[in-house]
């Protein structure tokens, strides 16, 4: 412990992430809009699921999945960013900082493996089609869900534990909200040891899922490259809107964890904004992208869209 700092007992945070930004209320208030869109299109998806029927599929059961993690990995952070920018209410209690820590480090972990599941069941769809429906029925995709969610809350828990018992020095967070990071940088000790904990479980999580999901995709285009003109279109088809929600989800990911901890330095303001992109991009890029690219849902909400024009 530094000798310069005292501990202090803490009942709540300042949050200081955005005291130096320019523009404040013009960024918060595009922040609300997307999360607004956010929390609309994956509850539209997440109904278009449940009131269909024809939808009570392997897939779709995933893509609700998502879309429920998405809703959670966006509310965990953006209320409150949008409470400091628009109403000014930068402080927060430290109960509800931990809270939202652990919160958001679940939705982050279940957001990797809700998307490796979803590759695991592109590659059962294309390699063994005519055996999907034995080997991926519905009750086996929710007990393996389910798993997955104990599982990332399970790989969270350490960071409460490492956490709480650390004396507090002071009372502003330098991020936008309370993620681990900031946490721990309001303690008395030097964070580096706590950092290294958080980044090989990250690490190990980060590589497990994309290894995962590189070596299913390298399994479909062997499939892909036995097959026909034809049948390679439907394969890529069908992978495409996976793979777009992959790419925006990763690459920021890889900027933030990777990168940064080989090197690459960012400056505050540069971290906030990868941080906010990281998390609201995803969530609203793939209610859309999977609502567009799947037949059956592009139907249903064509035809919601038909009847509501009819109607008026």
């Amino acid at each position: 412990m530094d000798s310069q700092n005292v501990s202090i007992k803490i009942t709540e945070f300042i949050i200081g992430g955005f005291e130096k930004i320019e523009r404040p209320m013009e960024i918060g208030v595009v922040i609300f809009i997307v999360y607004c869109l956010v929390m609309l299109a994956n509850t539209l998806n997440i109904f278009f699921i449940i009131l269909d029927k024809k939808l009570h599929k392997p897939m779709y059961l995933l893509i609700c999945n998502l879309a429920a993690v998405d809703m959670l990995y966006s509310s965990t952070s953006s209320p409150t960013m949008i409470g400091v920018l628009l109403a000014g209410v930068n402080t927060i209690s430290y109960v509800a900082c931990l809270i939202q820590m652990c919160t958001f480090q679940v939705a982050e972990a279940m957001e990797m493996f809700a998307l490796a599941v979803m590759a695991f069941d592109r590659l059962i769809a294309i390699s063994y089609p005519l055996r999907y429906h034995s080997i991926l029925t519905n009750m086996r995709t929710i007990a393996l869900t389910f798993v997955l969610w104990v599982a990332a809350c399970g790989f969270v828990t350490l960071m409460p534990v490492l956490v709480i018992p650390l004396p507090t020095c002071f009372k502003r967070l330098r991020y936008a909200f309370c993620d681990y990071p900031a946490v721990v940088r309001t303690s008395c000790v030097n964070p580096s040891y706590y950092f290294n904990l958080a980044t090989i479980i990250w690490f190990f999580l980060l590589f497990f899922t994309f290894g995962f999901i590189c070596l299913t995709y390298l399994w479909i285009l062997s499939v892909v490259l036995r097959s026909s003109k034809n049948e390679s279109r439907k394969v890529l088809s069908t992978c495409l809107s996976h793979l777009i929600v992959v790419v925006c989800y990763y690459v920021p990911l890889f900027v933030r964890i990777v990168f940064t901890r080989i090197g690459l330095v960012l400056t505050l303001e540069e971290r906030q904004g990868l941080m906010i992109g990281a998390i609201l991009a995803p969530s609203l890029v793939n209610p859309f992208v999977y609502c567009l690219r799947t037949k059956e849902m592009k139907n249903k909400l064509f035809g919601i869209l038909k009847k509501v024009k009819l109607i008026k």
